[in-house]
């Protein structure tokens, strides 16, 4: 249906139209996007995990075969398959640790993070006491929990 004077869609067509194009934004509207949003990414993180599941018994296989032949590498069509070892060190007694460090003066075999928790606490503890080279990041965020029936 067009205005005859111009060729142009009626005022009328265009206003209905616009009244079914787009519902109008509400915090409600936004919550069940955002839920189904959050469903979403977690469908495809579950069969993420399985794929990533299903690769593991692949790569194991893989490993197996390269054991049994004694080589470290084999080149296929589709990459070469590589067998590496890697080393990871941990502590089953954190105080042992701290002294081991403090008296050989080797703080770089420690990661270069701060345990956010216990500067809070500590900040809390000592407002005035403030390390030097300190920033701090505040961060608003959002959360949607599901309505208690």
């Amino acid at each position: 249906m067009t205005d005859e004077t111009d060729g142009d869609p009626s005022l009328q067509q265009t206003m209905s139209v616009a009244d079914i194009a787009e519902p109008p934004v509400t915090m409600d509207r936004l919550a069940r996007i955002y839920v189904k949003m959050r469903d979403k990414i977690a469908e495809l993180e579950s069969q993420q995990e399985q794929v990533k599941d299903q690769q593991k018994v692949v790569a194991a296989a893989m490993k197996d075969m390269l054991v049994q032949a004694g080589g470290e590498s084999i080149r296929t069509a589709h990459g070469t398959v590589t067998l590496k070892t890697s080393k990871r060190y941990y502590t089953q007694d954190w105080e042992e640790m701290h002294k081991f460090i403090l008296e050989h003066s080797v703080p770089q075999l420690l990661e270069k993070r701060i345990a956010q928790t216990n500067m809070a606490d500590f900040l809390e503890a000592n407002p005035s006491l403030v390390p030097p080279g300190l920033n701090t990041m505040s961060e608003q965020t959002v959360s949607v929990t599901k309505p208690r029936k």
